[in-house]
């Protein structure tokens, strides 16, 4: 009795036992529903979050765990707990500005960018028609973006196969009203990431190189000095898109290469000239030209005081047949009239035209437009070159989205660096005749497209918004660097940036974009996994011990009476 006792409980084990391999399986299927098309992972970009003198700006929040969807949705829809998918191909900027203007709950905001915008992309003919077109439509974006308090995530993307695929499958759902739910499935777009926390005291970093003079025997007096300078910041929705390949990479590579025709020619005693030249690459571009007003400042006042003129090159990389001299004082004004005069002697033989826009300082205004303005407010000579013919706004057309490499052309900037060098040579050797051309294309001295070619291609990759930017960033360092190459006593001058911006981190996450089956096909499924195992468990029984014993699982147990004494 006792060994038929002991064998019923050995099957009883047995069966149990059998059932744990099938509870583990069912778990892991539960756990699982809601992943089985999951993980494809996106690189996105998010809209830059500041704030100036405590006024928030940007987007503010960074973590996303919502639905899609798209403009195909049903008007009135809640879309509070979804994110809308937005091409740039396909963007209803009424419709955004409306949303953002009403202050309307969205769960999140997910731009799609072409291809051909993608930084250091140099794409052929059709690329860069597609992305002119697209130029003017992304500076409106930007703007709105960028100066509005945005009270959601916003990222950017690249379009890719994988995002084409769910957009479809979207647009499809939304437009047969089956908008996506936890009830209804469809794509779950997920970006785990930390709150953005403030930078605590970014830095702007200027640097400086200098090409000493000839001083002739016996002349005891300071040589006077003229000051190449170019802003190498950027400023941009997307922080870690923000390579402004011509504002201001054009500027930046034209000063080096000029840089490196002075070298040249000032290495050889004999036709060194009778003018020292200062290289300076600025930074704090987009904040009222900060990094320029520190690093003048920190000259010396003698130095300060020798400076002949200074010019400023700002976007040089994307004209046609004219650039523009702005200047602060008067055109009547007998320096700038030496100095138009020169770039006006050298365009002619170069065979296109410059022309002067005078623009005069408001010093109780706080904005600086141009960088010569800081320069003229210390009283010191100066003129900005560029192709654009109007000061751009505070934070704007300093490194947007579309200001990629396929828009700035090299010859563009050889064109400027050689009507900057032989303008600057005809004034420091005294040679006023149309005829010389120091820098001609067949001499020892000519500009070498190369060099124009590589660092712009290298700027063109580089998003370099100051705040973001290490004291040793690699960039940084390049471009000591290569000033090093062309000039003596190199310094660069770390300034904290002005406390009335302040930024906040996290400008780059991953997207991971699960396909996620609805609630109904959930229970569905539990419903047929609990039944097969139920219809398993029986029969386990069955032929194990027999229907009694089955019947017997499922009878209440009787109760014991406790005998009291």
């Amino acid at each position: 009795m006792a060994d038929e006792k002991k064998s019923k409980q050995r099957d009883g084990s047995m069966v149990f036992e059998s059932m744990y391999p099938l509870l583990a399986l069912m778990l892991i299927l539960v756990a699982c529903v809601d992943l089985c098309d999951a993980a494809t992972v996106v690189d996105v970009y998010r809209l830059v979050q500041y704030d100036i003198s405590g006024v928030p700006f940007g987007s503010r929040f960074s973590s996303l765990n919502h639905h899609a969807a798209s403009l195909s949705f049903q008007r009135g829809a809640d879309l509070s707990r979804s994110v809308l998918i937005l091409p740039l191909r396909e963007l209803d900027l009424g419709f955004l500005q409306d949303y953002i203007s009403q202050k309307q709950s969205l769960g999140g905001l997910l731009i799609l960018l072409p291809q051909t915008l993608r930084p250091g992309n140099i794409g052929g003919g059709s690329v860069l028609s597609e992305t002119q077109g697209f130029r003017k439509l992304l500076a409106q974006l930007e703007k709105l973006l960028v100066h509005g308090n945005i009270p959601f995530p916003v990222y950017f993307a690249f379009e890719n196969e994988e995002t084409d695929a769910m957009l479809a499958d979207v647009k499809k759902n939304d437009a047969l009203g089956q908008q996506a739910t936890a009830t209804t499935g469809g794509y779950k777009l997920v970006i785990s990431v930390s709150e953005p926390r403030k930078i605590a005291s970014p830095t702007i970093t200027n640097i400086q190189g200098w090409l000493p003079g000839s001083r002739a025997e016996g002349d005891s007096n300071q040589l006077p000095t003229i000051a190449i300078v170019a802003s190498y910041d950027t400023f941009g929705a997307a922080p870690a898109l923000s390579v402004g390949s011509d504002s201001n990479g054009s500027g930046v590579v034209a000063l080096l290469e000029v840089a490196r025709l002075f070298s040249t020619l000032y290495s050889n005693p004999k036709t060194r000239g009778r003018y020292n030249l200062l290289f300076a690459l600025t930074s704090g571009g987009p904040y009222n030209y900060e990094g320029t007003q520190k690093w003048l400042k920190s000259l010396d006042q003698r130095m300060r005081e020798s400076i002949d003129y200074a010019i400023c090159l700002n976007s040089v990389g994307s004209w046609d047949n004219e650039l523009l001299v702005h200047v602060s004082k008067p055109p009547d004004n007998a320096y700038i009239k030496q100095i138009f005069e020169g770039f006006s002697n050298v365009a002619e033989d170069l065979g296109f035209q410059v022309a002067l826009k005078h623009k005069k300082i408001n010093i109780s205004n706080s904005r600086v437009a141009w960088e010569h303005e800081q320069f003229s407010r210390l009283r010191v000579t100066a003129a900005t070159l560029s192709e654009l013919p109007t000061p751009p706004e505070l934070l704007e057309s300093a490194g947007s989205l579309s200001d990629t490499r396929q828009l700035v052309h090299d010859d563009a900037i050889i064109k400027g660096v050689k009507l900057v060098a032989e303008s600057l040579a005809r004034h420091i050797y005294g040679h006023q005749r149309k005829d010389i051309k120091i820098f001609a294309d067949d001499s020892s001295l000519a500009v070498n497209p190369f060099n124009v070619r590589s660092w712009l291609d290298l700027l063109s990759q580089t998003p370099r918004v100051a705040p973001f930017l290490s004291k040793s960033e690699p960039l940084i360092m390049a471009l000591k660097k290569e000033l090093e190459d062309y000039t003596a006593e190199v310094s660069v001058q770390h300034e904290s940036l002005d406390g009335i911006f302040t930024f906040y981190d996290s400008t780059k996450a991953s997207l991971n974009i699960y396909q996620v089956a609805s609630v109904t096909f959930d229970l569905l499924l539990l419903l047929v996994l609990g039944s097969y195992l139920i219809v398993l468990f029986s029969f386990l029984v069955i032929t194990t011990r027999g229907v009694d014993d089955l019947i017997s699982l499922f009878r209440r147990p009787p109760s014991r009476k406790v005998k009291m004494v």
